[in-house]
Protein backbone atom coordinates (compact mmCIF):
# COMPACT_ATOMS: atom_id res chain seq x y z
CA UNK A 1 0.00 0.00 0.00
CA UNK A 2 1.11 3.45 -0.84
CA UNK A 3 0.59 6.59 0.57
CA UNK A 4 -1.66 7.77 -2.03
CA UNK A 5 -4.67 4.62 -1.10
CA UNK A 6 -5.04 6.21 2.76
CA UNK A 7 -8.17 7.61 3.54
CA UNK A 8 -8.28 8.70 7.17
CA UNK A 9 -10.86 9.61 9.08
CA UNK A 10 -9.98 12.12 11.64
CA UNK A 11 -11.88 12.76 14.96
CA UNK A 12 -10.66 16.16 16.26
CA UNK A 13 -12.72 17.79 19.81
CA UNK A 14 -11.46 21.60 18.45
CA UNK A 15 -9.81 21.47 14.56
CA UNK A 16 -9.75 25.10 14.29
CA UNK A 17 -12.29 26.60 16.94
CA UNK A 18 -9.57 28.06 18.59
CA UNK A 19 -5.60 28.21 17.90
CA UNK A 20 -3.72 25.84 19.81
CA UNK A 21 -1.12 23.56 19.63
CA UNK A 22 -3.05 20.25 19.00
CA UNK A 23 -5.27 21.41 16.27
CA UNK A 24 -2.23 23.51 14.42
CA UNK A 25 -0.13 20.12 14.43
CA UNK A 26 -3.65 18.75 13.16
CA UNK A 27 -4.06 21.09 10.24
CA UNK A 28 -0.46 20.09 9.57
CA UNK A 29 -0.59 16.53 9.46
CA UNK A 30 -3.92 16.96 7.10
CA UNK A 31 -2.33 19.60 4.49
CA UNK A 32 1.14 17.07 4.13
CA UNK A 33 -1.28 14.15 3.71
CA UNK A 34 -3.24 15.60 0.99
CA UNK A 35 0.24 16.65 -0.50
CA UNK A 36 1.20 13.16 -0.79
CA UNK A 37 -2.17 12.39 -2.62
CA UNK A 38 -3.71 10.67 0.57
CA UNK A 39 -7.77 11.30 1.46
CA UNK A 40 -8.60 12.70 4.54
CA UNK A 41 -12.13 13.54 5.89
CA UNK A 42 -11.72 15.83 9.28
CA UNK A 43 -15.01 15.05 11.51
CA UNK A 44 -14.92 17.84 14.45
CA UNK A 45 -17.11 20.17 16.47
CA UNK A 46 -17.45 23.53 14.17
CA UNK A 47 -18.75 27.37 14.87
CA UNK A 48 -19.77 30.15 12.76
CA UNK A 49 -16.58 32.31 13.25
CA UNK A 50 -13.64 29.56 13.59
CA UNK A 51 -9.67 31.10 14.31
CA UNK A 52 -8.90 30.19 11.10
CA UNK A 53 -9.52 28.20 7.91
CA UNK A 54 -10.12 24.63 8.32
CA UNK A 55 -7.21 22.25 6.27
CA UNK A 56 -9.03 19.59 4.49
CA UNK A 57 -12.57 18.37 4.41
CA UNK A 58 -14.74 19.18 7.21
CA UNK A 59 -17.44 17.70 8.44
CA UNK A 60 -19.62 18.90 11.74
CA UNK A 61 -20.64 16.85 14.65
CA UNK A 62 -23.23 17.27 17.50
CA UNK A 63 -21.39 19.45 20.04
CA UNK A 64 -22.63 21.24 22.89
CA UNK A 65 -21.16 23.94 24.71
CA UNK A 66 -18.84 23.36 27.49
CA UNK A 67 -20.04 25.10 30.72
CA UNK A 68 -17.70 28.10 31.81
CA UNK A 69 -15.01 27.39 28.66
CA UNK A 70 -17.60 28.20 25.79
CA UNK A 71 -14.94 29.18 23.18
CA UNK A 72 -14.92 24.92 23.51
CA UNK A 73 -17.77 22.83 22.20
CA UNK A 74 -17.86 18.94 23.32
CA UNK A 75 -18.52 16.28 21.14
CA UNK A 76 -21.70 14.66 22.04
CA UNK A 77 -22.86 11.75 19.54
CA UNK A 78 -21.70 10.22 16.45
CA UNK A 79 -25.11 11.00 14.77
CA UNK A 80 -26.83 8.81 11.67
CA UNK A 81 -25.70 12.37 9.32
CA UNK A 82 -21.94 11.31 10.64
CA UNK A 83 -22.29 7.66 10.46
CA UNK A 84 -23.55 7.87 7.12
CA UNK A 85 -20.99 10.51 5.61
CA UNK A 86 -18.51 7.66 7.15
CA UNK A 87 -19.93 4.88 5.61
CA UNK A 88 -19.41 6.73 1.87
CA UNK A 89 -16.41 8.37 2.73
CA UNK A 90 -14.95 4.30 3.78
CA UNK A 91 -11.95 5.03 5.62
CA UNK A 92 -8.87 2.63 5.74
CA UNK A 93 -7.82 3.48 8.99
CA UNK A 94 -9.70 5.93 11.59
CA UNK A 95 -7.31 8.45 13.46
CA UNK A 96 -9.21 10.04 17.11
CA UNK A 97 -6.77 12.89 18.57
CA UNK A 98 -9.30 13.78 21.80
CA UNK A 99 -10.91 11.60 24.28
CA UNK A 100 -14.20 12.62 23.69
CA UNK A 101 -17.74 10.97 23.51
CA UNK A 102 -17.76 11.31 19.71
CA UNK A 103 -14.01 9.61 19.77
CA UNK A 104 -15.64 6.97 21.75
CA UNK A 105 -18.57 6.45 19.14
CA UNK A 106 -15.83 6.08 16.47
CA UNK A 107 -13.54 3.70 17.62
CA UNK A 108 -16.30 1.33 18.32
CA UNK A 109 -17.45 2.00 14.78
CA UNK A 110 -13.98 1.21 13.46
CA UNK A 111 -13.35 -1.64 15.92
CA UNK A 112 -16.92 -3.23 14.32
CA UNK A 113 -15.56 -2.81 10.64
CA UNK A 114 -12.45 -4.50 11.40
CA UNK A 115 -10.44 -0.50 10.56
CA UNK A 116 -7.01 0.42 12.59
CA UNK A 117 -7.58 2.99 15.38
CA UNK A 118 -4.19 5.24 15.90
CA UNK A 119 -5.04 7.87 18.88
CA UNK A 120 -2.63 11.39 19.22
CA UNK A 121 -2.44 12.03 22.95
CA UNK A 122 -2.03 15.75 22.80
CA UNK A 123 -2.30 16.66 26.47
CA UNK A 124 -2.62 16.02 29.69
CA UNK A 125 -5.82 15.57 30.54
CA UNK A 126 -5.34 13.67 33.45
CA UNK A 127 -3.48 16.44 35.49
CA UNK A 128 -6.61 19.44 34.80
CA UNK A 129 -9.04 18.31 37.72
CA UNK A 130 -6.01 19.29 40.22
CA UNK A 131 -6.19 23.25 38.51
CA UNK A 132 -10.10 23.03 39.68
CA UNK A 133 -9.58 22.03 43.25
CA UNK A 134 -10.26 18.50 42.16
CA UNK A 135 -7.51 16.42 42.58
CA UNK A 136 -9.58 13.97 43.98
CA UNK A 137 -11.00 12.80 40.18
CA UNK A 138 -7.74 11.97 38.89
CA UNK A 139 -7.42 8.45 39.42
CA UNK A 140 -10.92 7.93 37.94
CA UNK A 141 -10.16 9.98 34.91
CA UNK A 142 -7.23 8.31 34.38
CA UNK A 143 -8.99 5.23 34.38
CA UNK A 144 -11.47 6.25 31.93
CA UNK A 145 -8.43 7.71 29.67
CA UNK A 146 -6.92 3.76 29.70
CA UNK A 147 -9.74 2.49 28.52
CA UNK A 148 -10.73 4.22 26.30
CA UNK A 149 -6.18 4.56 24.68
CA UNK A 150 -6.12 0.33 24.90
CA UNK A 151 -9.11 -0.04 22.50
CA UNK A 152 -7.36 1.50 19.79
CA UNK A 153 -4.62 -0.01 18.09
CA UNK A 154 -1.91 2.29 18.49
CA UNK A 155 -0.86 5.79 20.60
CA UNK A 156 1.42 8.68 19.26
CA UNK A 157 2.47 11.46 21.17
CA UNK A 158 4.96 14.45 20.91
CA UNK A 159 7.68 13.89 23.41
CA UNK A 160 9.40 10.32 24.86
CA UNK A 161 8.94 11.92 27.93
CA UNK A 162 5.13 11.67 27.56
CA UNK A 163 5.42 8.35 25.60
CA UNK A 164 7.24 7.12 29.34
CA UNK A 165 3.95 8.56 31.29
CA UNK A 166 1.81 6.24 28.93
CA UNK A 167 3.62 3.33 29.14
CA UNK A 168 3.88 3.73 33.43
CA UNK A 169 0.26 4.04 33.51
CA UNK A 170 -0.20 1.63 30.96
CA UNK A 171 -2.71 3.26 28.61
CA UNK A 172 -1.30 1.33 25.79
CA UNK A 173 1.55 -1.20 24.77
CA UNK A 174 1.76 -0.31 20.90
CA UNK A 175 3.60 4.22 21.66
CA UNK A 176 5.44 6.25 19.03
CA UNK A 177 6.49 9.58 18.57
CA UNK A 178 4.37 11.95 16.42
CA UNK A 179 6.98 15.29 17.55
CA UNK A 180 6.15 18.79 16.20
CA UNK A 181 7.66 21.22 13.71
CA UNK A 182 8.95 24.43 13.63
CA UNK A 183 8.07 27.18 10.94
CA UNK A 184 11.73 28.90 11.26
CA UNK A 185 10.45 31.59 8.76
CA UNK A 186 8.67 32.99 11.37
CA UNK A 187 10.53 31.84 14.55
CA UNK A 188 14.12 33.15 14.27
CA UNK A 189 16.06 35.80 16.14
CA UNK A 190 16.03 38.43 12.99
CA UNK A 191 12.17 38.72 14.40
CA UNK A 192 13.23 40.57 17.09
CA UNK A 193 11.98 44.13 16.78
CA UNK A 194 13.14 46.80 19.60
CA UNK A 195 10.78 49.65 18.15
CA UNK A 196 7.74 47.14 18.63
CA UNK A 197 8.88 46.40 22.52
CA UNK A 198 9.19 50.63 22.87
CA UNK A 199 5.55 50.66 21.23
CA UNK A 200 4.34 48.42 24.39
CA UNK A 201 6.46 50.17 27.28
CA UNK A 202 9.48 48.37 26.95
CA UNK A 203 13.23 50.33 27.26
CA UNK A 204 15.63 48.56 25.23
CA UNK A 205 17.87 47.73 28.34
CA UNK A 206 14.80 46.12 29.94
CA UNK A 207 14.75 42.75 30.66
CA UNK A 208 11.84 40.94 29.77
CA UNK A 209 10.56 37.68 30.92
CA UNK A 210 7.63 36.08 28.30
CA UNK A 211 4.80 34.16 29.07
CA UNK A 212 2.95 32.76 25.76
CA UNK A 213 0.01 30.36 25.69
CA UNK A 214 -3.86 30.19 26.26
CA UNK A 215 -4.97 32.00 29.45
CA UNK A 216 -6.23 29.29 31.37
CA UNK A 217 -5.07 28.19 34.22
CA UNK A 218 -4.18 25.15 33.69
CA UNK A 219 -1.05 26.53 32.01
CA UNK A 220 0.41 27.63 35.40
CA UNK A 221 -0.50 31.22 35.99
CA UNK A 222 -0.71 31.13 39.42
CA UNK A 223 3.15 29.85 39.47
CA UNK A 224 4.06 32.13 37.11
CA UNK A 225 2.32 34.99 39.60
CA UNK A 226 3.72 33.60 42.68
CA UNK A 227 7.24 33.68 40.53
CA UNK A 228 6.66 37.07 39.42
CA UNK A 229 5.99 38.53 43.24
CA UNK A 230 9.28 36.60 44.26
CA UNK A 231 11.23 38.45 41.56
CA UNK A 232 9.81 41.72 43.02
CA UNK A 233 10.31 41.14 46.75
CA UNK A 234 13.93 40.54 45.89
CA UNK A 235 13.88 44.10 43.91
CA UNK A 236 15.17 42.15 40.63
CA UNK A 237 13.90 44.44 37.67
CA UNK A 238 12.63 42.95 34.83
CA UNK A 239 9.50 43.02 32.79
CA UNK A 240 6.85 40.87 31.97
CA UNK A 241 5.65 40.35 28.64
CA UNK A 242 2.56 37.71 27.90
CA UNK A 243 1.65 36.83 24.96
CA UNK A 244 -2.47 35.07 24.27
CA UNK A 245 -5.06 35.66 25.22
CA UNK A 246 -8.14 33.63 27.24
CA UNK A 247 -10.94 33.02 29.88
CA UNK A 248 -8.36 33.87 32.94
CA UNK A 249 -7.04 37.17 30.98
CA UNK A 250 -8.63 39.40 33.74
CA UNK A 251 -7.70 37.22 37.14
CA UNK A 252 -3.87 37.22 35.71
CA UNK A 253 -3.97 40.74 34.55
CA UNK A 254 -5.27 41.94 38.19
CA UNK A 255 -2.19 39.32 39.83
CA UNK A 256 0.35 40.99 37.16
CA UNK A 257 -0.62 44.30 37.45
CA UNK A 258 2.95 45.95 35.94
CA UNK A 259 3.12 43.64 32.92
CA UNK A 260 2.12 44.12 29.37
CA UNK A 261 -0.75 41.88 27.75
CA UNK A 262 0.20 41.93 24.02
CA UNK A 263 -3.14 39.98 23.19
CA UNK A 264 -3.35 37.11 21.15
CA UNK A 265 -0.39 37.02 17.89
CA UNK A 266 -0.09 35.01 15.02
CA UNK A 267 1.27 34.77 12.49
CA UNK A 268 5.10 36.92 11.46
CA UNK A 269 3.75 38.85 14.37
CA UNK A 270 3.81 35.80 16.67
CA UNK A 271 7.18 35.13 15.74
CA UNK A 272 8.39 39.07 16.27
CA UNK A 273 6.57 38.82 19.77
CA UNK A 274 8.45 35.64 20.95
CA UNK A 275 11.86 36.85 19.42
CA UNK A 276 11.23 40.45 21.25
CA UNK A 277 11.68 38.58 24.44
CA UNK A 278 14.48 37.44 26.59
CA UNK A 279 13.59 34.71 28.30
CA UNK A 280 10.46 32.35 28.37
CA UNK A 281 8.39 31.23 31.36
CA UNK A 282 6.77 27.61 30.73
CA UNK A 283 5.91 26.34 34.24
CA UNK A 284 2.53 24.54 32.27
CA UNK A 285 2.93 20.33 33.22
CA UNK A 286 -0.32 19.57 30.84
CA UNK A 287 1.56 19.80 27.65
CA UNK A 288 2.64 16.52 25.96
CA UNK A 289 5.59 18.39 23.92
CA UNK A 290 5.00 21.91 24.52
CA UNK A 291 4.86 24.27 20.52
CA UNK A 292 5.71 27.16 22.80
CA UNK A 293 9.29 26.06 24.44
CA UNK A 294 10.47 24.95 20.82
CA UNK A 295 9.13 28.20 19.16
CA UNK A 296 11.09 30.40 21.66
CA UNK A 297 14.13 28.10 21.57
CA UNK A 298 14.28 29.04 17.59
CA UNK A 299 14.06 32.42 18.40
CA UNK A 300 17.34 32.48 20.73
CA UNK A 301 15.31 32.35 23.99
CA UNK A 302 16.66 30.12 27.17
CA UNK A 303 13.48 28.79 28.34
CA UNK A 304 12.92 28.13 32.44
CA UNK A 305 10.56 25.56 32.70
CA UNK A 306 8.93 23.07 34.69
CA UNK A 307 10.19 19.45 34.36
CA UNK A 308 7.88 17.67 33.42
CA UNK A 309 6.19 16.26 29.85
CA UNK A 310 7.18 18.02 26.78
CA UNK A 311 10.25 20.34 28.19
CA UNK A 312 12.30 17.33 29.15
CA UNK A 313 12.73 16.81 25.77
CA UNK A 314 13.39 19.74 24.60
CA UNK A 315 15.30 21.71 27.37
CA UNK A 316 19.03 20.44 28.41
CA UNK A 317 18.96 21.78 31.49
CA UNK A 318 21.85 24.50 32.30
CA UNK A 319 22.87 24.45 28.43
CA UNK A 320 19.52 25.46 27.09
CA UNK A 321 17.12 26.67 29.83
CA UNK A 322 16.75 25.44 32.91
CA UNK A 323 14.36 22.93 34.49
CA UNK A 324 12.64 22.82 37.16
CA UNK A 325 10.17 20.95 39.71
CA UNK A 326 6.86 22.09 39.45
CA UNK A 327 5.49 24.32 41.56
CA UNK A 328 8.93 25.24 43.29
CA UNK A 329 8.15 28.83 43.06
CA UNK A 330 11.98 29.74 44.90
CA UNK A 331 13.40 27.83 42.36
CA UNK A 332 12.00 29.21 39.13
CA UNK A 333 12.70 32.51 40.61
CA UNK A 334 16.23 31.96 40.83
CA UNK A 335 16.77 30.64 37.02
CA UNK A 336 15.14 33.35 36.03
CA UNK A 337 17.44 35.65 38.02
CA UNK A 338 20.50 33.92 36.44
CA UNK A 339 19.15 35.24 33.34
CA UNK A 340 18.03 38.73 34.42
CA UNK A 341 21.49 39.47 35.41
CA UNK A 342 23.93 37.57 32.99
CA UNK A 343 23.25 38.54 29.81
CA UNK A 344 26.32 36.38 28.57
CA UNK A 345 24.55 33.25 29.91
CA UNK A 346 21.70 34.07 28.44
CA UNK A 347 22.72 34.77 25.19
CA UNK A 348 24.96 31.30 25.04
CA UNK A 349 21.62 29.48 26.22
CA UNK A 350 19.54 30.93 23.85
CA UNK A 351 21.94 29.93 20.96
CA UNK A 352 22.13 26.11 22.20
CA UNK A 353 18.25 26.32 22.10
CA UNK A 354 18.71 27.83 18.63
CA UNK A 355 20.89 24.91 17.41
CA UNK A 356 18.61 22.40 18.97
CA UNK A 357 15.53 23.61 17.31
CA UNK A 358 16.84 23.08 13.82
CA UNK A 359 16.49 19.54 14.03
CA UNK A 360 12.66 19.78 13.82
CA UNK A 361 11.19 19.39 10.20
CA UNK A 362 7.50 19.24 9.69
CA UNK A 363 7.35 16.99 6.82
CA UNK A 364 9.83 14.66 8.07
CA UNK A 365 7.94 14.46 11.54
CA UNK A 366 4.57 14.27 9.65
CA UNK A 367 5.82 11.47 7.62
CA UNK A 368 6.22 9.11 11.07
CA UNK A 369 1.99 9.70 11.32
CA UNK A 370 2.27 8.47 7.88
CA UNK A 371 3.94 5.73 8.23
CA UNK A 372 2.17 4.20 11.38
CA UNK A 373 -1.58 4.67 9.38
CA UNK A 374 0.11 1.91 6.58
CA UNK A 375 1.55 -0.32 9.43
CA UNK A 376 -1.60 -0.44 11.58
CA UNK A 377 -3.27 -0.97 7.91
CA UNK A 378 -0.89 -3.76 7.20
CA UNK A 379 -1.51 -5.48 10.76
CA UNK A 380 -4.66 -5.32 10.39
CA UNK A 381 -4.67 -7.00 7.22
CA UNK A 382 -2.38 -9.61 7.81
CA UNK A 383 -4.02 -10.52 11.25
CA UNK A 384 -7.22 -11.05 9.23
CA UNK A 385 -5.42 -13.57 6.71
Amino acid sequence: MQMSDLRIALFSGNYNMTTDGANRALNRLVEYLLRQGAQVRVYSPTIAEPAFPPMGDLVSVPSLAIPGRSEYRLPVALSPRVRRDLAAFGPNVVHVSSPDITAHRAVTWARRRGLPVLSSVHTRFDTYPRYYNLAWAEPALTAVLRRFYRRCDALVTPSESMAQVLRDQRMNYDIGIWSRGVDRTVFNPQRRDLAWRQGLGIADGEVTIGFLGRLVMEKGLDVVSDTIDELRNREIPHRVLVVGEGPARAWFEARLPDAVFAGFQGGADLGRAVASMDVLFNPSITETFGNVTLEAMACGLPVVAAAATGSESLVDDRRSGRLVRPGAIHHFAEALRSYIEQPDLRAAHGAAGEARSMHFSWDRINQAVADTYLRLIRQKASAAG
